[in-house]
């Protein structure tokens, strides 16, 4: 099945954004920086996947509590925004390295008109978000069966030749 997806080029430039912070984020040495850049944003992974009911997005989110992160659909756009917080016990600790990013982040998905918005449920789980997407009814594939009818000696009647 074949998706037709509008482009948005605003969004396509904030996702590339996200893909050079992501990609240089983790290439400097975490030693230059100091405990105020521990708050810099991170982005979550997502898995998404089809079926033949609908859509399934599953985003990591470990350490995040249920609170700490927001899921909403607005003109078929699914965003998923929250925030990962750096909680230190003490301010005496003496940290060698901290290599998990923490932070706020937000995540925008484009739906196909194909997903019935008013259907969509969430569950939040070990730290992995689920979001199954369903489809409407009448994008569902389906079998249909075509009757074959036969005469009164059980051959199959021939269609008349319109001439």
């Amino acid at each position: 099945m074949s998706w037709m997806i509008r482009r948005d080029p605003i969004n396509e430039l904030r996702n590339l954004q996200e893909d050079f912070n992501r990609v240089f984020s983790g290439a400097l040495p975490r030693f230059f920086s100091n405990e105020e850049s521990l708050s810099g944003n991170w982005t979550p992974s997502v898995d998404i996947y089809e079926d033949q009911n609908g859509i399934v997005l599953e985003a990591d989110l470990p350490g995040v509590k249920p609170g700490d992160f927001n899921l909403s659909i607005e003109n078929y756009k699914l965003t998923l925004t929250g925030e990962r917080k750096f909680e230190k016990e003490t301010k005496n600790d003496n940290w060698h390295r901290v290599e998990r990013s923490y932070g706020t982040f937000t995540r925008t998905f484009a739906l196909p008109s194909t997903v019935n918005v008013e259907e969509v449920k969430a569950d939040f789980k070990d730290g992995v978000l689920r979001v199954t997407l369903p489809k409407r009814e009448e994008v569902k594939a389906r079998q249909i069966q075509v009757a074959v009818k036969t005469d009164a000696n059980g051959a199959q009647a021939k269609a008349a030749d319109a001439k």
